[in-house]
Order: structure tokens, then sequence, then C-alpha cells
């Protein structure tokens, strides 16, 4: 008799309608993977992206709003992942946001969402997939956590704070699922060409008098040893990694993708 078909893994991505996400989306869909999209929006465009997908690597693919600020929606996502494809086999934090300023200028309402979205969001996905991942026995959580989950940088105090609370949190899920098939792992990517990264060149250029060329040696990528961007590609291979088989014993930690910036 042949064989039994193993079902198609589940992949819920956080953020996943543009850069570094939809890198990630792609990369499990190419990969076989059922997928959930998400972001906070709700249009017709979000919804083709899924539908494109699926289409194109004959997967099983839905979008689904949530405001990832919102510790319900943030559940809720999971909880409509499992009632569409059964379970979650591999969970994705990736959302985020960022806001620049001087600590005591530094916005409350800014303060508290930057937590909420790139810190929060992730103790309350993870929450609601691990006891399906425990059920099924097996399970892959990966949160993109940044170069800034390991060093700081001025003015970013916020983002800071919630990557470096990612690490953390990335560490105490590892401990406490160890013995349920589950992995915990985080990405620290450095700076990572995605559209809102390429957007700030022009404006980069038109500040510092230079060159598309050398802004991006000589200023945004300033820290990065190497002087070039991270792909979102990249990033999504190295997820890929953490979800395979080859890197069941992989667990608790990170790996950086940053050029070479947190090596000094």
């Amino acid at each position: 008799m042949p064989a039994a078909q193993t079902p198609p893994r589940t992949a819920v991505v956080t953020g996943s309608t543009s850069g570094i996400g939809l890198a990630i989306a792609r990369q499990f869909a190419a990969e076989g993977c059922n997928l959930v999209l998400n972001s906070f929006s709700d249009s017709p465009g979000d919804h083709a992206i899924a539908d494109g997908l699926a289409r194109e690597h004959g997967v099983k693919a839905i979008y689904v709003q949530a405001d990832m600020s919102k510790p319900e929606q943030c559940r809720a996502l999971v909880a409509q992942a499992a009632e569409a494809f059964g379970t979650v086999d591999i969970l994705v934090n990736n959302a985020g946001v960022q806001h620049v300023a001087p600590v005591e200028e530094f916005p409350i309402a800014k303060w508290d969402q930057i937590i909420a979205i790139n810190l929060s969001s992730a103790f309350h996905t993870a929450a609601a997939a691990i006891p399906l991942m425990k059920k099924a026995g097996h399970g892959r959580i990966v949160n993109i956590a940044s170069a800034h989950g390991l060093v700081a940088s001025p003015f970013k105090s916020a983002y800071v704070s919630a990557k470096h609370g990612i690490m953390g949190l990335t560490k105490t899920i590892a401990l406490e699922v160890a013995r349920d098939g589950i992995t915990c792992n985080a990405v620290c990517p450095g700076y990572v060409l995605t559209p809102l990264v390429e957007a700030q060149i022009p404006d980069q250029m038109k500040a510092h008098n230079m060159d598309r060329e050398t802004v991006i040696r000589e200023v945004m990528l300033d820290k990065q040893p190497t002087k070039e961007f991270v792909t979102v590609e990249q990033i999504a291979a190295t997820v890929s990694f953490l979800c395979s088989p080859a890197a069941a014993q992989v667990n608790g930690t990170h790996i950086s993708v940053d050029g070479g910036w947190t090596a000094a």
C-alpha cells in the first residue's frame, strides 16, 4: 500500500502583506504550507495577496485582519487559523512598528503602541498557539527580533526595549515547551531593504547631499560592516531553516542576519 501522505503544515505569519513578512509567507508557500496572512487593514488588496500565493504555489491561503495592538485580536487570529486549517504548526511573529524620538520627548501613545505590537502581540499569539502545538506534538515559533534586540541605538527606546523583550520571551517559551516537540527561536535582522526602507533613501540623499550608493553605505549602513542590505529572501530562508527538521535541536536562541553589525 502507498505510504500515507503527510498533511501540509499551516503557517501563521503576522504583518505579512509586505516586506519581511510577505517574503516569509512566500517561502512557506513555496514549501507547500497552508498560509494565514495578516495585517491591520482589510482591503481587497490584502486578500488578493493571499489568493495570489495560493494560486502560484497550489496551497491554501487566507488573509485575516487583526490589529496586533489588541490582545483579543492577536488570540483570535490564531483561533481563526486553527478553525480554517485544523491546527497551527508554525507561528512567525513579524508584525512591528517604529518611532524615533528622545526619551524625554517620546510620545506615551507611541511607546504603548510599539510595546503592544512589537512585544505583547508575540506573547498573545504564542499563548494561543502553544496548546494547539502541544496537542499535535510538534510546532515551531519564530520571533522576528532585530539587531536592536542585542544592542541599542539612540532615540529608539520603545523599539529597543520591545526587541530586547522579544529575546527574553523567546528563551522563556523555549524552556517551557522543550519537552513538547516545539521550538522557539528568534531571528535578528540588521538593516533590510524593504519597501519602507527604500522609500527613505531619496530623503536621506537630499538631507546629506550624497548619491544613492554613498548614503546607503555611509549613513544607512554605517553600523553594518558589509555595507550591504540584508534581503528579505535571506531572512525568509533563515526562518525556513528554523522551522525545518534540521533545526529540531535549535531552541531558545537567535540567529543574527546583520552583516556583522553585532560582532563588534
